[in-house]
């Protein structure tokens, strides 16, 4: 069992995240909306995971957020679905995605059947997850998704974490943002089980670049 010490440093920065991306939700919506629209690279990737991910069932946006990547999902063909640990970002995703489905809940505990997902986005969502429970979320990935069915992990690259203490349209926020290398994270997927197809890194030459890494869950 686990000690009361490490139950408690989960609790926080779940406390911690969802609280404050509750607080900035409007915002977030705000800023967030037309990204996809904005950027060629966006629609070039998620159309990626799209076709590794095909129509042949429901296809999880984990750490959904208010919503914008789940209907660019859907708008390509999916059953997208999302999930987000924040009651306050899931409000504004039914508010502004009616048509659509959306669930509160924890990538470290899906509220969802063993291998019951056709594919899993993780979309700039797994940066805010601790080194320690990062295998604990990939964990459920590979465990929710079908023999075959793909996952896309999409983060800031870099070597170190930080605090945030202010965000989205200025609001206070208690978050840690952890940027990895795709060495890192790949490695990760690997020991949780998942087959790495290819890591997609872009926009190398500025502050913060970013990046994708494709798995999927073996058949056997």
């Amino acid at each position: 069992m686990p000690d009361c010490a490490s139950v408690t440093v989960v609790q926080n920065w779940l406390a911690e995240t969802r609280d404050s991306y509750d607080t900035v939700a409007e915002s977030y919506a705000d800023r967030l909306r037309d990204s996809i629209g904005k950027s060629p690279s966006l629609r070039m990737t998620l159309g990626l995971f799209a076709e590794l991910a095909g129509t042949g069932g429901p296809v999880a946006d984990v750490g959904c957020g208010t919503g914008h990547v789940t209907a660019h999902l859907h708008g390509l063909g999916l059953d997208a679905f999302g999930i987000d640990l924040s009651p306050g970002m899931i409000e504004v995703a039914r508010r502004d995605h009616p048509g659509l489905r959306f669930l509160v809940g924890s990538m470290t505990a899906l509220p969802l059947p063993d291998a019951s997902l056709a594919g899993l986005l993780a979309w700039w969502s797994l940066i805010h997850v601790p080194d320690d429970q990062v295998p604990v979320a990939l964990g459920q990935f590979r465990r929710v998704l079908r023999p075959g069915a793909p996952v896309a992990i999409g983060f800031h690259v870099g070597a170190f974490s930080q605090r945030k203490t202010q965000g989205y349209g200025g609001h206070p926020m208690r978050v840690d943002v952890h940027r990895r290398q795709p060495g890192q994270v790949s490695g990760w997927l690997r020991e949780a089980g998942f087959t790495v197809e290819a890591e997609w890194v872009e926009e190398l030459d500025s502050e913060v670049p970013q990046a994708v890494v494709y798995a999927r869950r073996p058949v056997s």
